[in-house]
């Protein structure tokens, strides 16, 4: 008797596990079903805000392009027009470079006013090509000392860059960050250096002799071949009448 109903118990247990397995089955089939356009909005959704992140940060690189922050400044003036004089100063004296007012389209400080601490100088070009002309001549400057002007999302990518940059040129190669990417090159970074000094050593002077040295070699080559030709014609000339004369 006792065995009958224990059969008897593991059929229903059995029964009532299969039906429960499919009515779990069952829910979460509809339960998907209702999820799936959701998840497909979600998507599409996470891929706009792509592109409008996207869009936003060349808006932002576009606005910061022609921008460099100036440190180190010590706060004295008293208007924008003091400022923009003492940095045209600055730019003649330390770069040996003219800025004029036109190069400039603003100049102020950023952040609050600190007593305890001078707040850096935000300096808008007109132009790249004097923003970059600047930039290429700051390691001239004497007192103050210029950076250029990245966006948020990129000065966080150099900070977290800087531990991997000084590991590499432990390790003695030649590495730097360049926007928000590190650049690593293989082998020593003094020869390097060295390499890159000798390659710029005005190479136009290098080729424009050897290009000379063989226009004048053709040209005398020329010239030696036309003498010959003349003197030969004489020659013909002269050997004709010397055999009339025998005749």
């Amino acid at each position: 008797m006792e065995q009958q109903f224990q059969i008897f118990f593991d059929k229903i247990k059995n029964e009532m596990e299969m039906q429960t397995t499919t009515i779990t089955n069952n829910l979460l089939q509809k339960l998907e079903e209702k999820l799936q356009p959701i998840i497909e909005e979600n998507k599409n959704l996470k891929v706009k805000i792509e592109v409008l992140e996207n869009k936003l940060n060349k808006l932002e690189n576009e606005k910061k392009k022609n921008n460099v922050l100036l440190f180190r400044l010590q706060e004295t003036e008293k208007s924008s027009l003091d400022l923009l004089k003492t940095v045209k100063e600055i730019m003649k004296n330390d770069l040996n470079l003219i800025v004029n007012d036109s190069d400039i389209q603003s100049i102020y400080r950023i952040g609050k006013k600190n007593k305890e601490k001078t707040r850096p100088l935000l300096i808008s070009f007109t132009n790249y090509w004097k923003k970059i002309e600047i930039l290429k001549n700051k390691k001239r400057l004497k007192d103050v000392y210029i950076v250029e002007d990245y966006p948020k999302a990129v000065l966080e990518k150099r900070k977290l860059l800087q531990e991997q940059l000084k590991e590499e040129r432990a390790n003695g190669k030649f590495a730097y960050i360049k926007y928000d990417r590190l650049i690593v090159k293989e082998g020593n970074a003094t020869n390097i250096e060295k390499r890159k000094r000798e390659e710029s050593t005005s190479p136009e002077k290098q080729t424009n002799p050897k290009k000379q040295i063989n226009m004048n070699t053709s040209s005398k080559t020329y010239r030696t071949n036309a003498y010959d030709l003349m003197r030969a014609r004489p020659n013909l000339n002269s050997s004709s009448p010397s055999r009339n004369k025998t005749n």
